[in-house]
């Protein structure tokens, strides 16, 4: 394949009438299925400690054959694009029979409006501009607090090319940029050291994220983080009204509740959400939305990975669950419209419902009309890592920067603060909703079943009553 700029499949010589052949033939007596074609570009400069760490340029393509019968479904793939290839590929799939012997499922007649541009990031600035500037933000790092021990800063981009070809022969083509910016910084005393981190991106260029304004103040937001977590006593353990802030903290509101909205995980219904459609699962107030439609985002998509539009899919509205994310085999499955969910790693995946940008829609209060309601909390700023279990909804997340609430003040700060809870049941103790809704700065991916995906999150401030709080204080 020697030009990406023109259709994937024509310019890799397989040809098009050849792979709507090959592919109804595989596909026939089959209720659905795709041939999803990829050619990627990804780049990646890590600067640690003073020197150029790693590097890496990296392409790749091949496709995937997916046939899909009930329940069941067969998939090949190769990283080599040929009409030979295509061929065993269908004889491997082939055997995913259903009787089907009508029309399939109607397939968009076009794409979705376009979400973001088709310029490649990877060319522009330079490897030696991207060089320079990881030293810049390691020197003024350095330069902004002596207590500054460790600054790692990376930049990252990638380029995808995806060509999907229907079982109806309808074929769709889209092209996605992605680019990331991450600065952490470790800061400290001879007695403790703490860090704190910062990262930003999106489905555009690099240019925005690499200019002074927003470079500088994500090093003072990692520098910012690691000083205050220096200052941090140790946090109490009990229960605890939280006020959660705007913006990435909704990576909880994503892990404890939106796997559970999964189409997939309710069909089978291994979900705390299965059988509640149409009934009241959180306070008056949540609404919740799965949005794949905002503009160079990193969890948009124009077309998910079956060739769907992508939606906007209220999951819970005033409270009342209202939709799951779906793609086409669960939603077939359950009698209902696919949203444009069905996401996928790369060609070797098979496709399954995922996220893209998932938000709590703001509220009436102002946030420190929320912060003046608690008497004795936790206020709940930024998020680490946490584990949630999808069946009971259960979850636990950790604090990577969080402080007391006393008397309706915000106090000092605390470390070693784990949420504790059940994502259904915390949805029913949120108290008061912010107006000051924000999406997280671009840095997200989930994981599901040994895949990784770009996603976004984003909510208001919000007060959940009576959270338990696992802490290190004596």
């Amino acid at each position: 394949m020697t030009d990406h700029t023109t259709d994937l499949i024509e310019s890799s010589g397989l040809g098009l009438e050849a792979a709507r052949r090959i592919t109804a033939e595989a596909l026939q007596g089959a209720d659905d299925g795709e041939l999803f074609v990829e050619y990627r570009q990804s780049e990646g400069l890590v600067f640690d400690n003073g020197r150029l760490k790693g590097a890496n340029y990296d392409t790749a393509q091949g496709f995937g054959l997916r046939a899909v019968a009930g329940e069941a479904a067969g998939y090949a793939h190769s990283g080599e694009i040929s009409e030979g290839a295509l061929k065993r590929a269908a004889d491997a799939v082939a055997s995913v029979k259903s009787g089907h012997a009508g029309s399939y499922a109607a397939a968009p007649s076009r794409t979705n409006v376009k979400l973001y541009t088709d310029e490649n990031p990877l060319g522009a600035p330079s490897f030696e501009d991207k060089v320079k500037l990881l030293q810049e933000i390691d020197a003024y790092a350095r330069d902004l607090d002596p207590r500054v021990r460790q600054v790692t800063a990376s930049l990252a981009g990638s380029w995808q090319v995806v060509e999907i070809l229907r079982a109806d022969g309808h074929l769709v083509r889209d092209v996605r940029p992605m680019v990331r910016l991450g600065i952490s910084v470790i800061a400290g005393t001879d007695a403790r050291q703490e860090s704190g981190s910062f990262g930003c991106g999106g489905r555009e260029g690099f240019q925005r994220f690499i200019t002074p304004d927003c470079w500088q103040g994500g090093v003072q937001e990692a520098l910012r983080q690691a000083l205050v977590n220096l200052d941090a006593v140790p946090a109490p353990a009990g229960t605890f009204d939280v006020v959660m802030g705007p913006g990435w903290p909704g990576i909880l509101l994503h892990e404890a509740v939106g796997h559970g909205l999964e189409g997939d995980f309710n069909r089978k219904k291994t979900s705390a959400f299965s059988g509640l459609m149409g009934q009241r699962v959180a306070a008056p107030g949540v609404t919740i939305v799965d949005d794949g439609t905002i503009p160079d985002r990193r969890g948009s998509i124009t077309v998910d990975d079956e060739g769907t539009p992508a939606c906007r899919t209220v999951l819970i509205e005033d409270g009342i669950l209202k939709g799951y994310m779906q793609d086409r085999q669960n939603a077939r499955l359950m009698g209902m419209e696919p949203t444009g969910n069905g996401r996928r790693q790369s060609y070797a995946h098979i496709p399954m419902p995922r996220m893209t940008n998932t938000i709590m829609l703001g509220g009436d209060k102002e946030p420190g009309e929320i912060l003046a309601s608690v008497k004795d909390g936790i206020f709940a700023v930024n998020f680490g890592g946490g584990q949630v279990d999808i069946t009971s909804g259960k979850f636990v997340f950790s604090c990577t920067e969080a402080y007391r609430i006393r008397d309706g003040k915000v106090g000092e700060p605390v470390k070693g603060a784990m949420l504790i809870g059940n994502g259904p049941d915390a949805l029913t103790r949120v108290a008061m909703i912010g107006n000051d809704m924000q999406l997280d700065p671009g840095m997200g991916t989930c994981g599901k079943q040994g895949q990784g995906v770009p996603v976004g999150v984003g909510q208001p401030s919000m007060r959940i009553n009576a959270l338990t709080v696992g802490g290190t204080a004596v």
